[in-house]
């Protein structure tokens, strides 16, 4: 038996002016959360994705959201929300409860005390978001990375990844 004829495709490799966009760009992406989660850890002991999941669970009516849509808003995998579920849930500041709609489903629900730490946390957050980007653009330059912004992450949730 032979092996299939392998057909290698030369790839598409970034021309300089791509490379010059991409370049700034992935050390955004890499910079831009360490510098956020720095905060959050030194000024309010948690890191920027636990922030994000009290921040949506408090938009949230009745302060309550299924696990599975709280994943599916925070970019993370079920396993991974699990994980800091269970570490909001030792600080008191989230407990789960079985969804009643269904009960197939677990919500994960924001107590008082952690809407009070959320709110305790959030203006030093929202300074340095304010530091780091917003004050440091022009209201055009914000309305690009708005629109650049929702381009890309369109892209990232309607793409099936490369095999």
């Amino acid at each position: 038996m032979t092996e299939p004829a392998r057909t290698e495709v030369e790839p598409h490799w970034l021309d300089r002016s791509e490379m010059e966009a991409w370049l700034p760009m992935a050390g955004l992406i890499i910079r831009l959360p360490a510098a956020l989660d720095a905060q959050l850890q030194r000024d309010a002991s948690m890191s920027h994705f636990e922030f994000a999941v009290l921040a949506r669970l408090s938009e949230s009516p009745g302060r309550t959201l299924r696990m599975s849509t709280l994943a599916a808003f925070a970019y993370g995998s079920l396993s991974r929300l699990s994980h800091v579920i269970k570490r909001l849930e030792s600080k008191g500041w989230v407990y789960r409860e079985p969804c009643p709609d269904d009960g197939r489903y677990t919500n994960a629900v924001l107590t008082d005390e952690g809407f009070a730490k959320l709110a305790e946390a959030a203006p030093g957050h929202v300074d340095i978001v304010r530091s780091l980007v917003v004050d440091a653009l022009s209201d055009e330059q914000l309305r690009h990375v708005a629109e650049v912004a929702r381009v890309v992450l369109d892209r990232i949730d309607h793409e099936k990844p490369p095999r």
